[in-house]
């Protein structure tokens, strides 16, 4: 490799390791235990132990080593968090999943990759592919139902994430604007999830109001939407989990609201 092709190729790395890194944390359920497998794939591209085949484009090159990776460690989820109850019935929830739905589900909801890029990544056709996602929507539809708090400051938009969390069988408990507003909801109702705006009506923060809840409610699984995600993912210290895009679409936040159900701790931001 020359010099040139190698700083190529550590560019591309570096545009794509926060996707990479939400990518990990959305299969483990925790920022540490993401961390360490997105750290490995890179050690192993830089040691020379992985191809980095730059003949697919770059982000489906990198997730495919990870891939690689994940795969030959038996794809653990959340290992190394501190064992609750609620923890230990959503471990007992993924061994019943079919092996590799989550994965490609996740690979095609919330990081956009197509059936066949999916399967690239996967190492498995795109038709194979294909059925895994298939699987995972109807696996995950059978999802206990769950209290889901939203809190959102831009009507339509919390409209349609009521239309759709309903619509997934889960009931809502409440819709914030601001957080003084998400505190006194949370007071007011228990939830099992928050799915959460970044910035509110008032200027105060979704992040500063979920960490007021968890810390005097209690952990549970917490899902951030912003128009920048790459900004929340700097590796510069404690970073949510569970983080989707907007725009998003209703199959990203389908999947993240599954997703997230299953753990039982979700680590947000501290600002």
């Amino acid at each position: 490799m020359t010099a040139q092709s190698g700083e190529l190729t550590a560019s591309q790395i570096g545009a794509n390791l926060p996707y990479l890194r939400r990518y990990a944390r959305a299969l483990t359920g925790s920022q540490n235990s993401g961390d360490k497998y997105a750290l490995a794939a890179l050690e192993a591209i830089l040691a020379g132990e992985a191809c980095f085949d730059s003949a697919l484009p770059p982000k489906v090159a990198l997730f495919r080593v990870f891939h690689a990776i994940w795969s030959s460690t038996g794809a653990p989820a959340g290992e190394d968090e501190a064992d609750t109850g609620l923890a230990e019935k959503a471990q007992r929830h993924l061994r019943q999943l079919t092996p590799n739905t989550r994965e490609a589900l996740l690979l095609h909801t919330i990081e956009e990759f197509s059936a066949a890029s999916t399967g690239t990544i996967m190492g498995v056709s795109e038709e194979e592919a294909s059925e895994l996602i298939s699987i995972a929507y109807e696996e995950m539809s059978r999802a206990t139902a769950g209290r889901v708090m939203i809190i959102e400051d831009e009507a339509v938009i919390a409209m349609d994430l009521e239309a759709i969390v309903t619509g997934m069988g889960h009931s809502v408990t409440g819709i914030a604007r601001t957080e003084a507003r998400a505190m006194d909801l949370a007071a007011e109702a228990a939830s099992d999830l928050i799915l959460s705006d970044i910035q509110l009506a008032d200027n105060s923060s979704g992040i500063d109001a979920v960490n007021g809840i968890l810390d005097k409610h209690g952990d549970r699984p917490v899902i951030f939407i912003t128009a920048y995600p790459e900004r929340l993912l700097t590796g510069e210290g404690p970073e949510p989990a569970f983080l989707i895009s907007k725009p998003y679409t209703e199959e990203q936040v389908r999947s993240a609201v599954s997703q997230a159900m299953f753990f039982s701790s979700t680590e947000t931001l501290k600002v």
